[in-house]
């Protein structure tokens, strides 16, 4: 366990007489919010798309200042008032409103709740959980909807912003789960390859779904993971089998939703909402266990590109215009 330093990085972002600005600052741990019972020395973080929005400032993601963002991190712990957590353990954490309300992952010290830590499964280690972080645990949880309402896994499903980081993971997780005909949509035709090793068994043109869509058109998939929504996932509730289901978690391409009731009430349409910073502990637990056990570590590692805690700014600019294959992860250090 290492030793506390008196100053560690971070980013601040904060609203000085109403302009927002993102800056790299030195802090001292007495400087961190009294928000936890747990200090964390961080030591991977990662980019998801509401931390490049929160980062650049092109999204309301942040609701109070000043804070630090980061929805995800993944550490050791270096103090702890609670018995359940003690120094030396590794820790992560996804979602519970870090980085939105309560201080999150951009830096290299954080003072956590508890009851938000989830102690690294066997199989992985802080590398390895933020190569998964909020994008992976938005996947499994995708897919366990999926299995949960009864989908046909002979049937064809469709996964959309197929080379991101919820998609690329979901593509691995549903062939894990024996889904036999899974397609991946993307508009970077160049990733063929790519999404083929993850488990893709066809590709599908982005240009195909994201068209105006007919209140029901020729049914086709047994299932979605949709991480685009607006004009895609209209297409998409309009193309679902009778008695199918779409695992909801993205908009990447809109919030507006114009579609008709028509494939809900006539063909028994579900479309699943998957929230992945309110849920219970339990599940939060069940979820992780499954990650480590089901995602093969070599597809994860072809997803994962290492880059430093400084190039967090940059590259948050190159996720938001949809440069980004698989998952940033960031190394704290």
């Amino acid at each position: 366990m290492s030793q506390i330093p008196e100053s560690f990085a971070a980013i601040v972002v904060d609203r000085p007489e109403g302009r927002y600005q993102a800056e790299f600052r030195d802090l001292t741990v007495a400087e961190l919010p009294d928000q936890g019972d747990v200090l964390v020395r961080v030591q991977y973080s990662t980019i998801n798309y509401k931390d490049a929005l929160a980062v650049t400032g092109k999204g309301r993601i942040a609701r109070t200042f000043p804070i630090v963002p980061g929805i995800d991190l993944a550490g050791e712990v270096v103090e702890s008032s609670v018995t359940e957590f003690k120094p030396g353990d590794q820790v992560l954490v996804t979602g519970c409103e870090i980085g939105e309300v309560h201080w999150g992952g951009f830096s290299q010290y954080a003072r956590m709740n508890s009851k938000w830590l989830v102690p690294i499964p066997q199989g992985l280690d802080a590398r390895s959980a933020m190569g998964i972080g909020t994008a992976g645990f938005t996947a499994m949880l995708a897919v366990m909807a999926l299995e949960h309402h009864g989908i046909d896994k002979r049937g064809e499903v469709v996964v959309t912003g197929a080379a991101g980081g919820v998609g690329s993971i979901a593509l691995a997780l549903l062939a894990k789960a024996g889904f036999e005909q899974i397609l991946a949509s993307t508009g970077r035709p160049e990733e063929e390859p790519y999404l083929r090793n993850l488990g893709a068994t066809g590709i599908i043109a982005r240009s195909e779904l994201d068209q105006p869509a007919n209140p029901l058109e020729s049914q086709r998939w047994s299932g979605a993971v949709d991480v685009v929504g607006g004009q895609t996932l209209s297409k998409l509730i309009s193309q679902i089998q009778c008695g199918g289901a779409i695992a909801v978690c993205g908009l990447a391409g809109g919030t507006d939703l114009h579609t008709s009731v028509f494939p809900i009430i006539l063909r028994g349409v579900s479309v699943l909402g998957i929230n992945s910073v309110y849920i219970p502990h339990t599940l939060r637990l069940q979820a992780w266990e499954r990650i480590a056990r089901d995602l093969p570590i070599d597809q994860l590692e072809s997803m994962i590109q290492m880059e430093p805690f400084e190039r967090v700014p940059d590259l948050s600019e190159q996720v938001l215009a949809g440069k980004v294959r698989g998952r940033i992860v960031v190394d704290m250090a």
